[in-house]
């Protein structure tokens, strides 16, 4: 019986020893697709940049036809930005500068 008991042993060890090598496989393709799709994404990630520089320097080149101050814009534009956020972290919902920009002292029209 003990000879019987080891083949049993014997089976499930080399069982267990294909169910490992299938599974690294599986893994082993699972790996190789990962790479393909990230040298994919990187291709269109280094496309996508060569676009968007063309596309900066074309409209950098047209600013500059246009007597457009890019830096002053971008300036200008970083502020409105972030005057939202100043005013939405006090509590404020912009309307008191709003009205102060207007000349105002009420949310009403003072028939400016």
């Amino acid at each position: 019986m003990g000879l019987g008991g080891a083949t049993k042993k014997l089976q499930k060890v080399a069982d267990m020893g294909d169910e490992l090598y299938s599974r690294i496989n599986e893994l082993r393709e699972q790996i190789i697709e990962m790479r393909e799709t990230v040298q994919d994404t990187n291709q269109r990630v280094d496309a996508l940049e060569n676009k968007l520089d063309q596309q900066g320097a074309i409209l950098e080149a047209l600013a500059e036809k246009e007597d457009i101050n890019v830096d002053e814009l971008l300036t200008e534009v970083a502020i409105e930005e972030a005057e939202p956020a100043v005013t939405e972290a006090d509590g404020d919902d912009g309307t008191a500068v709003a009205d102060a920009e207007s000349g105002s002292s009420s949310g009403a029209d003072s028939g400016e």
